[in-house]
């Protein structure tokens, strides 16, 4: 009795690491063929969706696109829960950032039972794309991936008390703006000048707005030049980070957290520290 349970115990065990193997895994047979059916799948339902929200499509087609939509969600549902079932942190993958798309991906088939036009929003499966890169090997693409991530997440600090010193020049400026213009000219309140401080500063210049004093002119200018200090400077800080954080990784996904970019020779994870050998 003890050796049954032993073995079917086993047998669960193993049957839980193919799985894994092959749906979270892109570096075997199966699991490249998993990942290239299921990349088929999600451009497919992305593209009725998109078809449905043309409205001589929907009149015409309406019960095909709904066929066809509750097919990929069963078949997406089935799949997350086989997901959450191989994991060996099963809660470690949902809230993980693909474990959140991917049931954001599910739920608005379910939702627009109750809320009618829901299901447009399983657009978000697009996001799902993002696995592209890990199926076909593009490692290039995933190292710069997680470059760009890490020199965004070391810059962090320096571009939050930049922002923070511009949103403060652009509440001053908008003050004297008010105060220098006035409601003649457009500048009716103080949030109004601050909007225009925002729009000139980022050089989108919708010309709503616009000063008609020689001062307000030439304070005009002066937000104008700033704002390509504005664009230039956090530019340079996530261009130092990036250079700092250079360095050749692989696609290897740890099982606890589900972060890639492991080296195929190491033995623990660099998020978490779980062994990888297990």
């Amino acid at each position: 009795m003890y050796k049954q349970k032993y073995m079917a115990s086993k047998t669960v065990t193993n049957l839980k690491k193919k799985l894994y193997a092959i749906i979270f895994e892109a570096d075997t047979a199966g699991g490249k063929a998993f990942d290239v059916v299921l990349l088929v799948l999600i451009l497919a339902s992305v593209l009725t969706v998109c078809l449905e929200s043309i409205s001589r499509y929907r009149i015409l087609y309406l019960d095909w696109f709904n066929i066809a939509e509750w097919s990929f969600t069963i078949i997406f549902t089935l799949e997350y829960l086989l997901r959450i079932y191989s994991t060996p942190k099963p809660l470690k993958y949902i809230f993980s950032f693909f474990g959140v798309v991917d049931f954001l991906a599910i739920v608005p088939t379910y939702l627009s039972l109750i809320v009618v036009g829901s299901q447009y929003l399983l657009v978000i499966r697009s996001l799902r794309l993002l696995r592209a890169a890990r199926i076909f090997k593009l490692t290039r693409f995933i190292n710069e991936g997680q470059v760009l991530s890490k020199a965004l997440r070391a810059s962090l600090a320096k571009i939050t008390v930049f922002l923070g010193a511009v949103l403060t020049v652009v509440v001053i400026i908008g003050s004297l703006m008010y105060i220098i213009e006035g409601a003649a000219s457009g500048f009716t309140s103080i949030p109004t000048s601050i909007y225009w401080t925002i729009v000139t500063l980022t050089t989108v210049g919708y010309g709503d707005i616009a000063p008609a004093t020689p001062l307000g002119q030439i304070l005009a200018s002066l937000v104008m030049v700033m704002g390509y200090g504005v664009i230039a400077v956090p530019t340079g800080i996530v261009s130092v980070e990036l250079a700092r954080s250079e360095k050749e990784t692989v696609t290897r996904v740890c099982p606890n957290c589900h972060k890639e970019g492991h080296a195929m020779d190491a033995n623990y994870c660099y998020n978490c520290g779980y062994s990888l050998n297990d």
